[in-house]
């Protein structure tokens, strides 16, 4: 059955992170990504260079989410199908109906090309490196050209190679940090030759990779790229994620301060079922643990100041390709289901967030207190963020539960700060998952200014403390 936003809507009041005496106010109201100025937040709308899914049932759904960025690769090997001859007829129709809806795409170059790398056991050579040879080399700086001149007035960003530290995805030999480092010096300068404002984008590595990185980055990636980016897939999405990042940031500041970190691809299952695939397919999941997966991750990503952050992806890949043989198994992590292209409870999820967490909401150091759990550690275990959207202060708190195992919601006493360019004046709590607004039956502000709530459910999944005036 589809679930639609009036089902979630009407879920019932145990579902919200207030007291049960909280009142109804409202829901978000979503904002169509033709509404959003600008925004952090990106969609995944890769593996179309395998046909793996049909754009056009999509457009409508990714009109209506508010994202502003769509992640797309630009699939050589559907592109150049004899040398020297270029057909970007079917890219040009996924670009231009991205930019109509409002969201501007971001190209991931790759990946091979069995004309140049006859070796590749599969016609789209997915993985398979242009650097091995002089002929692939000079076939791709070719594409790479023929592609940014294509481009250049609609495409600005574009993102080098996808997961060069992985086996499967840096083929035949075996990934090495100084052979992709001489992809990306070639292709930077290739792509800046036809469009010298681009914006370069590194790295795509699998995880947070700090040898590799740091590797590429000594071979001289740095002098050649704007932003780096990775893929942290994990079970928990803060699991060890903020000392991480902060230490990426201090590795890539010490060659080249001021270069963007982009979480460029992410998503978790909405499926436990046998034939998924992909990565964590191996978990037990549903489309509520997803919902809740995407909301902690993209959160995450905005409260540690991750410029981009995308999800990763916007519909399952039914037959998922591995990059060897086509399977029967179905990628789960889409926000629309595949095949029929309905949309998940992670849809809405994302759409709430896409409403309050556009270029307005900007991330600040504000106190969150967590008071009265079952123990002091488990206070200190609630993650909290805060920020502030058009003069008023807004806060996300949630536990960091294992989303593969029940949970119950502890209550808490809530404190959280209110004044100067931060200030609360008609406090509401915001469901992120259901959308749905409350309004606290008993919040009081104590004299030093901060507002304090009782018997607050901390759920395992962000919920909101702001101003009315900010979300209704």
């Amino acid at each position: 059955m589809d679930l639609t936003r009036r089902s979630i809507l009407q879920a019932p009041a145990a579902a919200l992170g207030a007291s049960p005496a909280a009142v109804p106010a409202g829901h978000i109201r979503p904002r169509p990504s033709k509404a959003i100025a600008a925004s952090p937040l990106s969609i995944g709308f890769e593996t179309l260079d395998r046909q793996s899914f049909d754009p056009a049932r999509t457009y409508s759904h990714i009109a209506e989410l508010g994202v502003k960025w769509a992640r797309c690769q630009t699939g050589w090997c559907r592109s150049e199908k004899r040398k020297g001859e270029y057909d970007f007829r079917w890219l040009d129709g996924i670009v231009d109906s991205l930019r109509a809806a409002g969201v501007q795409p971001w190209f991931n170059l790759g990946y091979g090309n069995i004309l140049y790398t006859p070796g590749a056991p599969h016609p789209t050579a997915v993985g398979f490196a242009p650097v091995f040879s002089e002929e692939a080399r000079t076939g791709w700086l070719r594409f790479v050209q023929a592609m940014a001149q294509h481009y250049r007035s609609r495409v600005t960003h574009w993102e080098i190679w996808n997961e060069p530290n992985l086996n499967s995805f840096w083929r035949p030999n075996k990934p090495n940090p100084a052979d992709y480092v001489g992809l990306v010096k070639i292709t930077a300068r290739a792509i800046r030759q036809v469009i010298p404002g681009a914006v370069i984008i590194g790295g795509a590595f699998a995880r947070i990779p700090y040898r590799f990185t740091e590797e590429c980055l000594r071979a001289g990636m740095a002098q050649h790229i704007d932003k780096l980016s990775y893929h942290p897939y994990r079970p928990l999405p803060e699991l060890n994620y903020g000392p991480e990042v902060r230490a990426l940031r201090s590795l890539v500041d010490r060659y080249k301060p001021g270069i963007g970190l982009w979480q460029g691809e992410n998503g978790a299952p909405s499926s436990t079922a046998k034939d998924s695939a992909g990565a964590l397919s191996e978990l037990a999941w549903n489309e509520t643990s997803q919902a809740k997966w995407l909301l902690r991750r993209l959160l995450s990503d905005i409260a540690l100041g991750i410029e981009l952050t995308s999800y990763f992806l916007i519909v399952d890949i039914v037959n998922y390709f591995t990059g060897t043989t086509n399977t029967k198994r179905i990628n789960y992590k889409g926000v629309l289901r595949g095949g029929v292209y309905t949309r998940k409870r992670s849809y809405y999820a994302l759409q709430n967030l896409c409403a309050l967490f556009d270029a307005q909401t900007v991330k600040t150091e504000l106190t969150v207190q967590v008071e009265g759990g079952a123990s002091p550690l488990e206070d200190m275990l609630v993650h909290s963020a805060s920020f502030i959207r058009n003069g008023r202060a807004l806060y996300a708190f949630w536990y960091p539960a294992d989303l593969q195992q029940e949970y119950t919601p502890r209550r808490a006493r809530i404190r959280v700060w209110s004044g100067g360019a931060a200030s609360i004046t008609e406090p509401v709590f915001v469901d992120l998952l259901s959308g749905e607004i409350r309004r606290p039956a008993a919040a009081q502000q104590a004299a030093d200014g901060f507002w304090v709530f009782d018997d607050v459910e901390v759920r395992d999944y962000p919920l909101l403390i702001a101003d009315a005036k900010v979300v209704l």
